[in-house]
C-alpha cells in the first residue's frame, strides 16, 4: 500500500474572483492538476497512456468547499487513490491553508480509447495501480448520480477554441465556469460554503453549441448542458450552505 501524497501551491491573481477568493473553478483546478501530477509521477499519467492511444476522462466528480482560500496564500493539497476496478478509478483530494481543512473532493476517472472514444477496461493498470493504492476512505460522499432537469432559464453559446482540452473536448472547468456564470452573483459573493456534485455524460467537440439550463428551490441549484444535436453533456448540483 502506498501512502498520501501531498502537494504545495500558493494561491495566484489568476485563481481569484472579485471577493479575492479562489473561485470554486480554481480550487477544483488545483484537485484536478493534482490528479494529473500525481498519477504522471506513479507511472500511469496521460503521457504514459496516450502511446497506446488511450486517455483519461473524468466521469464524476463532488467537491465540498468549507471556506476559500485568499490571494497568495499557501495551501497544500493531498490526493490519493483508494478504488480500482474494471471501468473505474476513484481519485480523492483534501486541500489544507493554515493547517485548516478548507476543501474535500472526490473523482471517478475511466479510460477511453481516443479513436473509438469508447470506455477502456482497465485491468492492464493493475499492477501498477496496486502499488498506488491507499488505505484510507474517500473525504466525502462519492459523487451523486444526478437526473434531467426542467430548466427554468436557458443560455446558448458555440464552443470555442479556448474551450478545449488535450483530449479535443470542451474541459471540465469550462463547464463548472458556465455554471457559476448563471448564478446570481450575490449567491456567490456572500457563499459560506457549497457542495458541488457533476456527471459527466457525453463529450462536446469544437464547433458544437452549448446550451444550458439551470434551475433552483431554495439553496439547491441544478445545472444541465446539452449539445445542438440533443446530447445531453453533463448535470451537475451545487447546494450552498
Amino acid at each position: 500500500m502506498a501512502e498520501i501524497t501531498s502537494y504545495n501551491f500558493t494561491i495566484q491573481p489568476q485563481d481569484v474572483d472579485f471577493t479575492l477568493r479562489a473561485s470554486a473553478s480554481s480550487i477544483i483546478n488545483y484537485m484536478l492538476n493534482v490528479a494529473g501530477i500525481d498519477a504522471h509521477r506513479k507511472g500511469f499519467g496521460v503521457d504514459a497512456l496516450q502511446g497506446d492511444s488511450v486517455t483519461w476522462v473524468l466521469s464524476r466528480l463532488a467537491v465540498e468547499i468549507k471556506t476559500q482560500p485568499k490571494q497568495y496564500e499557501d495551501v497544500q493539497v493531498d490526493t490519493w487513490v483508494n478504488e480500482f476496478n474494471r471501468l473505474s478509478s476513484t481519485r480523492n483530494f483534501r486541500m489544507y491553508q493554515h493547517d485548516t481543512l478548507c476543501a474535500m473532493g472526490v473523482s471517478q476517472w475511466c479510460m477511453l480509447d481516443m479513436k473509438s472514444r469508447q470506455a477502456v477496461d482497465m485491468t492492464k493498470l493493475k499492477d501498477v495501480y496496486q502499488s498506488a493504492m491507499v488505505d484510507e476512505p474517500s473525504p466525502i460522499a462519492m459523487p451523486a448520480r444526478l437526473r434531467a432537469i426542467e430548466p427554468q432559464n436557458e443560455s446558448s453559446r458555440p464552443v470555442a477554441y479556448s474551450d478545449i482540452d488535450f483530449n479535443r473536448h470542451v474541459n471540465t472547468l469550462r463547464y463548472i465556469d458556465l455554471m457559476f456564470d448563471a448564478l446570481p452573483i450575490e449567491l456567490i459573493e456572500n457563499n459560506n460554503g457549497m457542495r458541488f456534485d457533476i456527471n459527466f455524460i457525453a463529450e462536446a467537440r469544437y464547433g458544437e453549441v452549448l446550451s444550458v439550463g439551470s434551475c433552483s428551490e431554495g439553496s439547491i441549484w441544478q445545472f444541465e448542458i446539452t449539445s445542438n444535436s440533443g446530447k445531453t453533456l453533463c448535470r451537475a448540483k451545487i447546494e450552498f450552505k
